[in-house]
């Protein structure tokens, strides 16, 4: 049962693209949040597999917005779409194919409130799924504070388990760029926004094998592009980037 004294309604949005497969699991750990002060905004993003079937199964809860998106439009679209049509005090991102323990929203709206904090994450556990079998990895231990120049080292906050205040938002949103949750993170971080954690494991990662190689190549790539062009870091500063955040990265998740 919630037992906060204070409460503050969080809105949570969820964007999806042919994760028909996961996104029951996902949407069922928000539901039986122990905190019931939400709603949920499901954006599916003109899925071509089993998603909107799977969906359609929560149409007729009243904390339940879908949308059905007409045609592909990318996840900043989606997440920036669910930030307009949301009204709560605080707004959290939960990504199709991750999930939730069931008190995080409970915990970290007291932690949020009880601390005044504007900008809070917690630890997660990441795990693989191979054949309906879910091999899980240590759960992380991410550090306590961010602010702009330590993200830039370290962008270990999970999008999944952020909590934000409205009223830090202002006009950042999500950019259609590869890597947008990082750029929409230090783009939070210069308007001066500070990140606390809320010291527990509370949510579950999922990690998808297919191309990962190919991908973290990839990656890094685009924080060169975003640490030049956005962040305006120098080429000695955006190496210096880039390697810190590929070692947190090995430390999390292995060469696996």
């Amino acid at each position: 049962m919630n037992n906060l004294t204070n409460i503050e309604s969080v809105d949570i949005i969820l964007p999806n693209y042919n994760k028909g497969d996961f996104i029951e699991e996902s949407i069922n750990s928000i539901i039986n949040q122990t905190y019931k002060d939400w709603h949920l905004y499901i954006i599916d993003d003109n899925s071509t597999d089993n998603s909107k079937n799977v969906i359609n199964k929560f149409s007729d809860l009243g904390n339940v917005t879908i949308i059905n998106l007409k045609k592909n439009k990318g996840p900043s679209f989606c997440r920036n779409y669910g930030m307009r049509i949301s009204k709560g005090k605080f707004v959290a991102f939960m990504d199709s194919d991750d999930s939730w323990k069931n008190n995080k929203l409970e915990k970290q709206i007291n932690f949020m409130t009880n601390n005044n904090l504007t900008f809070t994450y917690t630890d997660y556990t990441p795990f693989f799924e191979n054949n309906g079998i879910k091999k899980f990895k240590k759960r992380t231990y991410i550090q306590n504070y961010f602010n702009f120049n330590g993200f830039i080292k370290n962008s270990s906050i999970n999008t999944s388990t952020m909590i934000i205040d409205r009223s830090i938002l202002r006009a950042n949103r999500f950019k259609k760029i590869e890597l947008e949750d990082y750029l929409f993170k230090c783009k939070l971080f210069k308007s001066n926004a500070t990140a606390t954690k809320l010291g527990e494991d509370l949510a579950f990662y999922r990690i998808i094998e297919k191309s990962r190689s190919s991908k973290k190549l990839k990656n890094i790539y685009w924080l060169w592009y975003i640490n030049k062009n956005y962040n305006k870091l120098s080429s000695f500063q955006n190496l210096i980037s880039i390697i810190c955040i590929s070692i947190n990265s090995l430390k999390k998740y292995g060469l696996k």
